[in-house]
């Protein structure tokens, strides 16, 4: 069987890299990016220097300013960081059909088993994605190669900021000896505690425990673990294309906690995506509803929309089922963003028994009607009575 060849390539606190690339001034200074107007805003990303003087993701910023007192205060970008993703997705796809996009940070993972023949040793791919990155968005990725998504991942976080690491096929127990269980991922902060206590501090320590000793305390996660610090990982890399999707986003300034009032933004939103997908002849088979709160944090909550539709009132159903199981905090919303996922060519063919047929003819006739008004005169042309509330802007 031939050997695996991952790469795992990622950008060292990527919304800040992105944002120093817009803004060129921004290189010299600490800089944390955080909702400064949010009365508990949290970190979402903070620069090197930052990190340097105690700055984390996820804390409270007003603490943050406490390690950090000179760094500059940006609003976070997403629209940003996510087009930047996909050109970062867009150069790696080049070398491999099986790229694996982990999120919208920087992190990316490739699998480019028997591809050198074609590109060439693993190492020279992760190079020369590398400078092309760097020359197309100006970030600039380190990158790991071995045999599985573990090991590479771990390899990675070795050499941040800037820099490789290759982990040779036979080497990743040797690799995980030395290495603090903190460092491994997928190890729950209370597994790794639990494990401090017993004094197996390094992967090395804890992987001198037999299986059954790990089931004694950790049960089934005893055979994972064990697994883990010896750096095996069957994980596939899977194809993480960036498929097309229809997103809206509305801001609510200050932040609101009265509910009607998001639902009939939401509805507007809906409106609008609708328009787009019928535009594009789509339907939506999934809609996910993702609410940013007063402290930074987002929340998201999906609905699978069956049969998939691109009508307004079926995406609605759908957007404000995805809404209430996003709303489970007692804080201010300030922004809501409206995506419609997982996109099909829109059928025309009726059913050739369903008694909805006569139904559904009305409702895209309806559709058509409306989305003919709203491109002559203008999407706010025509709107329902329960869109009027919606207070965005």
């Amino acid at each position: 069987m031939q050997t695996r060849s991952v790469i795992h390539l990622n950008v060292a606190d990527f919304a800040v890299a992105v944002e120093r690339q817009v803004d060129g001034r921004l290189r010299k200074r600490p800089l944390i990016i955080a909702p400064e107007a949010a009365v508990r805003a949290a970190v979402f990303d903070m620069s090197e220097e930052a990190y340097q003087s105690g700055v984390r993701k996820g804390m409270l910023l007003r603490r943050a300013l406490g390690f950090c007192r000179d760094a500059h205060i940006l609003p976070p970008h997403p629209e940003r960081y996510e087009l930047a993703m996909k050109r970062f997705f867009k150069t790696a796809a080049r070398y491999s059909p099986r790229v694996e996009v982990v999120d919208l940070n920087g992190h990316l993972f490739m699998d480019v088993t028997g591809t050198g023949r074609l590109f060439g040793p693993p190492q020279d791919i992760a190079s020369r994605i590398r400078k092309t990155v760097h020359n197309d968005i100006g970030v600039d990725p380190v990158w790991s190669v071995a045999t599985n998504k573990l090991v590479a991942k771990v390899a990675t976080r070795l050499v941040k900021p800037s820099g490789e690491y290759i982990v040779r096929p036979g080497d990743e127990e040797a690799f995980f000896r030395p290495l603090p269980m903190a460092l491994i991922p997928g190890i729950p902060a209370e597994d790794v505690r639990q494990l401090e206590e017993f004094n197996l501090c390094l992967a090395g320590q804890t992987a001198a425990l037999t299986p059954a000793q790990l089931g004694l305390l950790f049960g089934a996660r005893g055979n994972v673990l064990y697994d883990a610090v010896r750096g095996r990982d069957s994980t596939p890399v899977l194809a993480g294309a960036h498929r097309p999707v229809i997103r809206v986003r509305r801001l609510f300034g200050a932040g609101t906690t009265d509910m009607p009032l998001v639902e009939s933004s939401l509805y507007r939103m809906v409106e609008d995506a609708g328009m787009r997908l019928r535009g594009l002849r789509r339907h939506a088979g999934l809609v996910r509803v993702v609410t940013g709160w007063s402290d930074g944090k987002e929340s998201t909550g999906r609905t699978a929309v069956s049969p998939p539709a691109s009508d307004d009132a079926g995406l609605f159903d759908a957007a404000s089922a995805a809404l209430r199981r996003a709303w489970g905090r007692r804080l201010r919303i300030r922004r809501v963003s409206l995506v419609c996922d997982q996109l099909s060519p829109a059928s025309s063919q009726l059913d050739l028994f369903g008694s909805s047929n006569a139904k559904r003819q009305k409702t895209d006739a309806l559709m058509d009607a409306l989305d003919s008004v709203r491109r002559r005169f203008g999407t706010d042309a025509v709107r329902v009575c329960r869109s009027r509330e919606g207070g965005a802007v």
